[in-house]
């Protein structure tokens, strides 16, 4: 069975690959919300500088910001972006003065907080549109060889943490007898040596992955350098360190925790390397969390704590199952108690991510259509369903494992071979890891025959020796002489001995197979850690792409700045000022919604969109980019919950932010404010 399912798993594996590495370029996770000049705006008079303002924190260096004249000579100061404030999120460019009249094309790449580069361009006119021999970059950011590379190394970074603390985690707390299986050994040996890979290529191709995007960058010192003082860089050295502190943990648990016999001296090894384990676990994957989504955005306080719980829950339960699965088809005989405390650190594992899987979806999500709108929602759902087959499948584990449990008077261990072992020291253990044979039966007719060769051989030459005897052969020399034939022949005797091996393998593979309790259970965990594979790899494309709340964010600015280039400006703002009848909504409306002469509209709206008519309504605006404001606006009664005002003068085009106070009663009062691009 484990011959035909394997490949299955290989399959799914690949599979896996090729969905992440048709999502090289998927991540852009801070999105520009906005700029002045606005994209493809015309402007009478040549502005000082380019703005830009993203959704997200940002970082930056000298070219992040680029301004080009028609004939594509770059026309700002190439210094490095100055930041505006607005928590890192807001950058801007001088531009030389005595610009021509013309369409620019402003090109921008930038990193974002959680890691991710994010590229773009648009274009802008002073006086006239015009046309532009401006070239941007075809190719978007992170994309090409170096974000197919940089994908990868990124998966079997995960899948090496998820293996080496899982397998670590299933041998100390589970099978404290596999430190000295081989098989174990090498599970937990190769995740090391692929995280560290892994590591190291994603330090080597980050450079050129949110830069340049030539391959040939990899090993360029000043690139290197540049990366080492980034946050992502910082955290991929911490990770390689953390892992010199791995590798001494692995060898212990492997070295003198495999060999050590007294049970005292075992247990407070146990404890020692419990604790360094987790200590050492949790800051691996803190070097994601710092560096990824729970680092920016909404309570980044509390979701990095929470994404370091994740993933060790992730580790345990999926590289646990892996373990297993080794244990089950290349290691010797398991107990099945080890199989049981598996089982119960795998349903707390499941509990865990399912708590943190909760607030992390909400806090990259946030709204219904954002979960079914957009592809970080949509591949959420994906995931959400893969995790649900495979608790289902769990499930399904742990009724085979029950059964083993209560099998009447069975207490010994479910083995490779699936055969009770009395002892790890005896004939019957020693022989478990054998591979399978063909037909049990076979391979004993061939044994039979072999020793029938052999006793007859035997008895030949015992039958020469007693007749020479009696024919009155020479003394003790003669007699000496005679026994020498019979000596033992090592070959023969390896021979034989490979062929028992091989016949007793065949028989115990014979009995495995017509037990269905332990054969289904070799199925069952087969195809959860086919299901793990592909959860990874989703969970992977997850990390390089846009959070649903980000991306409803961004689309929500851009059509604003669109209506806004149309025609007036409209906004909606909530209220509560805490008293009875104190919740509601303003309408505002600012018409042309230009620098110049405008009037302003203001609706007042009970939870039920009816008119509410409140003692006082009061609107300000500020433009604090060139700090003017607050202007007033003269606010007259019209009609029941609605108030105008004509002859607003807006002096300059910007980003106002527009502050609206509202009274309900003599000590009820409030101000909500909202920012809006006008002229």
């Amino acid at each position: 069975m484990a011959a035909r399912l394997l490949p299955v798993l290989l399959a799914v594996l690949l599979a896996g690959l090729a969905v992440l590495a048709g999502a090289g370029s998927a991540g852009a996770h801070a999105a520009l919300t906005g700029s002045d000049p606005q994209q493809d705006s015309v402007v009478e008079q040549a502005p000082k500088e380019v703005s830009l303002t993203f959704s997200e924190q940002i970082a930056v260096d000298e070219d992040a910001i680029r301004v080009l004249d028609p004939a594509g000579n770059r026309v700002d100061t190439e210094e490095t972006p100055r930041s505006l404030g607005s928590g890192g999120a807001q950058y801007a460019v001088k531009l030389r003065a005595g610009l021509p009249d013309g369409t620019f094309t402003v090109a921008y790449q930038v990193v974002s907080a959680d890691s991710h580069p994010v590229a773009g361009a648009f274009t802008f006119s002073i006086g006239a549109p015009s046309e532009t021999s401006a070239a941007v970059p075809d190719q978007p950011s992170g994309g090409g060889a170096v974000g197919a590379l940089y994908g990868i190394a990124r998966y079997l970074s995960y899948a090496g943490f998820t293996l080496l603390v899982g397998g670590a985690a299933f041998v100390l707390a589970c099978w404290p007898r596999g430190a000295g299986v081989r098989p174990m050994q090498r599970l937990v040996a190769f995740s090391w040596v692929g995280l560290t890979a892994a590591t190291l290529a994603m330090l080597l191709l980050r450079g050129p992955y949110a830069g340049s995007g030539k391959l040939g960058d990899v090993f360029d010192l000043e690139v290197l350098g540049g990366v080492l003082e980034t946050k992502t860089g910082a955290a991929l050295v911490s990770r390689l360190l953390l892992l010199a502190a791995a590798a001494l943990f692995v060898a212990v648990l492997f070295g003198a925790y495999a060999r050590r016999e007294d049970p005292k001296e075992r247990r407070d090894l146990t404890f020692g390397l419990a604790i360094g384990g987790t200590v050492v676990a949790a800051g691996l994957a803190a070097t994601w969390a710092m560096s990824e989504h729970a680092s920016t955005g909404l309570q980044a306080g509390i979701a990095m704590p929470v994404d370091v719980l994740h993933l060790l829950a992730v580790a345990a339960w999926l590289g646990g199952l892996t373990a297993l699965l080794v244990a089950l088809y290349r290691g010797p005989a398991v107990e099945r108690a080890a199989v049981r405390r598996f089982s119960r650190v795998a349903f707390g594992s499941v509990v865990v991510l399912a708590l943190t899987g909760l607030y992390q979806s909400w806090r990259q999500v946030g709204s219904w259509s954002a979960l079914t709108g957009t592809s970080y929602g949509q591949l959420l759902l994906v995931k959400i369903g893969l995790v649900a087959l495979l608790v289902a499948v769990a499930g399904l584990s742990r009724r085979w494992t029950g059964r083993l449990g209560e099998a009447p008077g069975d207490t010994g261990a479910l083995g490779a071979e699936g055969e009770g072992a009395s002892a790890p020291n005896s004939t019957e253990a020693a022989t478990d890891s054998a591979p399978d044979s063909g037909d049990g039966e076979r391979a004993e007719v061939v044994v039979a025959t072999a020793e029938a060769s052999e006793r007859a051989e035997a008895g030949r030459l015992a039958a020469g020796q007693g007749a020479e005897a009696e024919a009155g052969a020479p003394g003790a020399e003669s007699a000496a002489t005679a026994r020498v034939p019979v000596q033992a022949d090592p070959a023969r005797e390896a021979q034989l001995r490979r062929q028992r091996e091989a016949a007793s393998a065949a028989t115990r593979k014979k009995r495995r197979d017509g037990d269905p309790e332990r054969s289904g259970l070799r199925r069952s965990v087969l195809l959860e850690a086919g299901i793990a594979v592909v959860v990874l790899a989703v969970t992977t494309v997850l990390t390089t792409t846009e959070p649903g709340r980000t991306e409803e964010e961004a689309a929500a600015g851009t059509s604003a700045s669109a209506a806004q280039q149309q025609g007036p400006v409209s906004l909606t703002v909530p209220f509560d000022t805490g008293g009875k009848d104190g919740k509601g909504t303003v309408l505002l409306d600012v018409d042309p919604g230009r620098s110049g002469d405008n009037a302003l509209h203001v609706y007042v709206q009970d939870p039920g969109k009816e008119p509410l008519d409140v003692p006082e309504v009061k609107v300000a605006l500020t433009l604090k980019a060139q700090e003017l404001g607050p202007l007033a606006a003269p606010l007259e009664r019209i009609s029941e919950g609605h108030w105008s005002a004509t002859g607003v003068q807006i002096p300059l085009a910007g980003s106002w932010t527009v502050a609206v106070t509202v009274r309900t009663s003599d000590i009820d009062q409030v101000t909500v404010s909202k920012n809006a691009r006008i002229g």
